[in-house]
Formats: C-alpha cells, sequence, structure tokens
C-alpha cells in the first residue's frame, strides 16, 4: 500500500494540525484532571492498607485487595506513566514532572524512560531496534528468528503478567537481550558500566519495595501478618496482570505490523504517522475501563500524540480514525477481550517455527512519497 506524494502532504498537515489544536488547549483543566486522579488514587491507597490491616472478615479484606490494587494500577498506568511521557510538564510541579517522577514499581523511571520513550515510541516495530515488540524475550513476526526457547512462550508469557513490573524492569535495563533479535548497527548495546550502574539501582528500589510489601506492613499487623502479606501480593498481581492485558492489547494483536531497519530508510513525518498507526491497536471499553488503564485503550492515539494529556484521547479518536479512513489506513480496534484473545493468537502462532502468512504492514513506500 502507497501514500501519494498529495496524500502524504495530506495526511501530514491533518494529523499535524490535530495535534497543535489539542496542544493549544493544555492547561487549567488538565491539571485539575491529573491532580483529582492523583487524589483519589491516594484515597484508594489509605482505605486499602486500612483494610488489609483491621479486616476480620473476607469481605473486607478483600475489598481491601481491590482499593490497594486499584490505586497501584492508577498510579502506574493513568498517572505515573503520563507524566513519565511529559504530558504534565507544564504544570511546573516537581511531583508530576517527567523529569524528577519515580513511579511505584520496581522499574527505575529513569531505565524506562530510555527503553520506551526514547526507543519504542521512536523505532515503534522495527524488528532489532525496538526491544518493546514482544520485550525480546518472546517472538511475535517471521521476521525474529525462532528458537527453541519460543516453544514455551505460550505458558511463560501469561505467567511473566503476574510478575509484570519485574519483567519490564529486566527488560528495560537490557537483561533479556540475549533471548530476541540481535540489535542493528544503529541499535549497539549499551555500554556494560552503564548496564551494571542501572541493575543496581534496580536492585536497591526492588529491594527497599519487597521490604516495605512484603516485610515492614505485614510486620505490623502482628499475629495478623499472613492476611496483609497475602494481600499485598494479590494487589500487586492485580496491577501487574491488568498492565500486561493492557500493554498486549495495544501492541501485539494480530493486526500489529512489523517493519525491518530498510522499511523506515529516509521515513519522513507522514510515513512515521502511518507506523504509528499501522504498529499499534485501540480496544474499547468503559470510561472507567480508559481510566485505568491509562487511556492507553487509545493506543494510536498516544502513539502519534504521546505528550498530550491522555484523557483527551476519548475526544481525539474518532478525528483520528476519519482521518486514517480517508487516507486508507487501516484503523485497528475491537473489545478489550477481542483485542486481548488476538495477541495471545498472535503469541501461539509465532511459538512454533516455520514462517506463517504475513499480516498486513505498512511499508517505508508511504515515507517515499514525501
Amino acid at each position: 500500500m502507497n501514500l501519494t506524494a498529495e496524500q502524504s502532504r495530506s495526511l501530514r498537515t491533518e494529523l499535524d494540525a490535530l495535534r497543535q489544536e489539542y496542544a493549544a488547549k493544555v492547561g487549567a483543566r488538565d491539571a485539575e484532571y491529573i491532580r483529582t486522579i492523583r487524589s483519589v488514587a491516594r484515597i484508594s491507597r489509605i482505605a486499602g492498607r486500612l483494610l488489609l490491616h483491621f479486616s476480620l472478615e473476607p469481605i473486607s479484606w478483600g475489598a481491601g485487595v481491590v482499593a490497594l490494587g486499584t490505586y497501584k494500577v492508577l498510579e502506574n498506568m493513568e498517572i505515573g506513566h503520563n507524566v513519565l511521557h511529559g504530558q504534565y510538564d507544564f504544570m511546573r510541579d516537581p511531583s508530576l514532572s517527567s523529569a524528577t517522577y519515580e513511579w511505584d514499581m520496581v522499574g527505575t523511571a529513569k531505565s524506562w524512560k530510555r527503553a520506551h520513550n526514547a526507543t519504542h515510541h521512536v523505532f515503534t516495530n522495527v524488528i532489532g531496534r525496538d526491544r518493546d515488540f514482544g520485550y525480546n524475550a518472546f517472538r511475535f513476526s517471521d521476521e525474529v528468528p525462532w528458537k527453541p526457547i519460543h516453544l514455551l512462550q505460550p505458558l511463560v508469557s501469561p505467567l511473566s503478567g503476574l510478575f509484570f513490573e519485574y519483567s519490564i524492569g529486566a527488560y528495560d535495563l537490557g537483561l533479556l537481550d540475549a533471548l530476541g533479535p540481535q540489535p542493528s548497527e544503529g541499535g549497539k548495546r549499551r555500554p556494560r558500566r552503564e548496564v551494571v550502574r542501572d541493575v543496581w539501582a534496580f536492585a536497591r528500589k526492588a529491594a527497599r519495595k519487597g521490604f516495605v510489601e512484603y516485610v515492614f506492613y505485614p510486620a505490623l499487623a502482628g499475629p495478623l501478618a499472613v492476611k496483609v502479606l497475602a494481600g499485598n501480593v494479590l494487589a500487586n498481581a492485580l496491577r501487574n496482570g491488568w498492565a500486561y492485558a493492557v500493554i498486549y492489547c495495544g501492541h501485539l494483536t494480530e493486526r500489529t505490523a512489523t517493519f525491518r531497519e530498510e522499511d523506515v530508510a529516509g521515513e519522513d513525518r507522514a510515513g512515521w504517522y502511518v507506523r504509528q498507526v499501522s504498529g499499534s491497536s485501540n480496544f474499547e471499553t468503559g470510561q472507567l475501563g480508559h481510566i485505568l488503564s491509562g487511556h492507553l485503550g487509545f493506543q494510536i492515539e498516544h502513539h502519534l500524540f504521546p505528550n498530550i494529556p491522555a484523557w483527551r484521547y476519548p475526544a481525539m479518536a474518532p478525528r483520528v480514525r476519519a482521518i486514517c479512513e480517508r487516507h486508507g489506513i487501516p484503523y485497528a480496534t475491537g473489545s478489550l477481550a477481542s483485542q486481548f484473545a488476538s495477541a495471545m493468537r498472535r503469541l501461539v502462532r509465532f511459538a512454533i517455527p516455520g514462517r506463517p502468512a504475513r499480516r498486513p504492514s505498512a511499508t517505508a513506500a508511504f515515507a517515499g512519497a514525501a
């Protein structure tokens, strides 16, 4: 599929105009929104901790697990992820600045920003450059050489969802690089000293958080330590499992395209726009589901406009979809359940050797129409 020079210019003009329109709206309403979400998250955290500690029966204990899990989901998805993209830097609030924010998960913000913001959002789905595609541990494309270990991915990948914060932390540090495709010349491995420094920061943070969650809080409950420990474990598992599902739905469905280095050579802004749309998938859910997912049900809009506050994506999405339809660019969306099922089918399909039929994909032909 190719865009003519006129279509390429039109696409770039329309999406640039949409970005500028919403960038001009950023201000007091966005600040009020994120502060409200942060207040709700804090209340949920306090309620969860109190219920887990003072509950004497299963119902209030279960409510504590849900409340604490909700805090962790909001803090990581709607607050942490979006803050670290710089969506709220305009507020000049150090507690909501991408430069100083540290989120409530074991991976450090510094490592995540390097791996996610500076690599994944630039080289989206480019095999050998974007380690986010399969997190270098799993095979989701016939461009990735098959290894016997991939036979285990239908089992290992869902299990990794229960420990997703650790999996992502290891990926951010490059500890899973040996499992995936070798980096291209433009994606050389990081200096060992830098990796060691980041691993040490990760280990310290993981140890500190593990002590607080699994030793300190349970110890405060005395003879009821076991129920607090179990509650903290389940709350973290809820957050991890939800994050796993959301991220897989946005990045790894059967309709998301992959690219090679040569596909993006000479890519212009219109080509980059096309790659972001083709390499992402949306999912449909209710307003609460979108808030809890950090509005990553609008993964396409997020990849097009990562610096625009995510709560504005629902208003932008119909216009993005209309622009894509006018230019003949596939816009992948579906229910949360169907998109997750699609990602799991792809996980199973590429676990076995051979070359499955190639999915429809966009290439640098779009860029060549500049």
